[in-house]
């Protein structure tokens, strides 16, 4: 898979694709990096990709023209990303959309951003929050390590990615290494029986409850078995909430025969 990352500062993003993950998968032939000065298309002796705005304020604006002919030196692209605060939030499923892409350009926004004409140009434009930064190449880190590492062979476990927050709709269950016992904390005693499908299931609740707990909004999409349903319940959850997630309620108590 290829990334080309155009920036008006290269050396931010060019040592953080060489390391790591990212310059092992690279090194293998995995992913490849094309690291993109946009002063190298100004098209002046200056390198001035920048200019006053029309109508007047604060700040300078990149030039659509500059953007054009750097775009057009990478050539054929499956998608041409801009990321801007007003763009799709991104998120996990986004990035497994984008990990099916061969080729993705990524426009790294400075000072005011970009012309508004450069918006024609791009297949997508995406936000990884509401917040503003005064770039844009640590949001383009972000956005090609959450999709890199989906590829196959970027890391060491084909499986894991498939356990990781939002991958299943909820938030990851809680992991526990040595030592046993530490400053009074112990490992829940499940995780030592060696009985997978109880360990499975405690995995599942405490995933289950830390969503429940700290992002509530994700159990709106999430898929939820009765077994789940009927956790949240006994959690405080109506049963009508859960309908409206679009969960299967739990089966009511069967009756006892007298």
């Amino acid at each position: 898979m290829r990334f080309s990352l155009l920036t008006l500062f290269p050396e931010l993003l060019r040592p953080w694709t060489s390391e790591a993950l990212l310059g092992k998968a690279a090194a293998k032939g995995l992913l490849s990096f094309d690291v993109l000065d946009m002063r190298d298309f100004a098209g002046n002796k200056h390198r001035k990709v920048d200019d006053t705005p029309y109508g007047g304020g604060a700040g300078m604006v990149i030039r659509a023209d500059v953007v054009e002919r750097a775009v057009a030196s990478v050539g054929k692209v499956d998608e041409l990303i801009l990321l801007t605060p007003a763009g799709t939030p991104f998120s996990q499923r986004m990035a497994e959309e984008l990990s099916t892409r061969s080729h993705l350009a990524v426009l790294c926004g400075r000072y005011e951003g970009f012309d508004a004409r450069v918006e024609v140009m791009v297949t997508r434009e995406v936000s990884i929050g509401d917040f503003v930064m005064m770039g844009g190449e640590a949001a383009a880190a972000c956005l090609v390590e959450a999709v890199a590492r989906l590829r196959p062979g970027v890391i060491g476990d084909e499986e894991s990615h498939h356990q990781d927050s939002f991958s299943s709709g909820l938030l990851d269950y809680p992991e526990y290494t040595r030592p046993a016992v530490w400053q009074d904390q112990t490992v829940p005693e499940v995780l030592l029986s060696g009985n997978h499908a109880l360990i499975e299931r405690w995995r599942r609740d405490e995933a289950l409850t830390r969503t429940l707990r700290r992002r509530p909004d994700l159990l709106r999409s999430a898929e939820l078995t009765p077994q789940d349903s009927a956790l949240l319940i006994s959690l405080g959850v109506t049963l009508g909430e859960i309908e409206s997630w679009g969960a299967p309620p739990p089966p009511p108590p069967k009756r006892r025969r007298r």
